[in-house]
């Protein structure tokens, strides 16, 4: 191990709250316990500010796979600050592949795409036709991210509804878009409930969130509860 990889793991230590890792083990069923230090996300992020720019952090973001869930989702902070394209796009494609749950795909937020690059849908597409779970979940992210407002355009909902997948966290984040959908793109969306093109359980579950929600009108909830496939 590296000097600079040793001296980060010893900060992450230094910052551990064993109570949180408690919880946070609970959280994410996919993640080894023995892989989670327990360390809050504010403390992440001061320490991501930290090392921004500075040769430890440029040889953190080398050093793949991590072994620490806090340090993989350390590298997803430090991704986030790059505000260059194809920079953040090379960068992810080192990392996804060694991203194992949810918190850090959700994480994954690169300051370069808030600017809609012309380029980005169809890599969020290409991402999204990868059959890997979290690269998979990163890419319908991005749709939901940065997609579903003033860049929306009705092809992303068809992309989105393309994703077939049994894995959980997938078909989570495909029903997250779709209730997302129905309440910033409602005429849109709905269409994909009422002919049924999504699978039964994330139709449902679409259906779920989509009444959770505080934007959602009571009338429109109402319909959307008859709606329900009775499986």
């Amino acid at each position: 191990m590296s000097e600079p990889i040793a001296s980060i793991q010893e900060r992450l230590f230094a910052l551990q709250d064993p109570k949180y890792r408690s919880f946070q083990c609970k959280l994410m069923p996919t993640v080894d316990p023995e892989q989670v230090i327990g360390v809050r996300t504010p403390e992440l992020r001061k320490l991501a500010k930290a090392l921004k720019g500075t040769p430890e952090g440029t040889a953190f973001l080398e050093a793949l796979p991590h072994r620490y869930y806090e340090e993989r989702n350390l590298h997803g902070l430090l991704l986030n600050e790059e505000r260059d394209y194809a920079a953040a796009v090379a960068a992810l494609e080192r990392f996804l592949p060694h991203v194992d749950n949810w918190a850090t795909c959700d994480l994954l937020s690169p300051k370069a795409f808030a600017a809609h690059p012309p380029e980005l849908p169809g890599q969020l597409k290409t991402w999204m036709e990868s059959g890997a779970t979290y690269t998979v979940r990163f890419g319908l992210g991005g749709l939901l991210r940065w997609y579903l407002d003033g860049e929306f355009s009705p092809v992303y909902l068809d992309w989105a509804a393309e994703v077939r997948s049994e894995e959980y966290y997938v078909k989570m984040m495909v029903a997250w878009y779709f209730a997302t959908a129905l309440a910033k793109q409602l005429e849109a969306a709905l269409p994909y409930l009422t002919e049924r093109r999504l699978s039964p359980w994330v139709h449902n579950k679409t259906i779920q969130k989509a009444v959770e929600s505080n934007r959602i009108p009571p009338e429109c909830k109402e319909a959307l509860r008859a709606l329900r496939w009775r499986v």
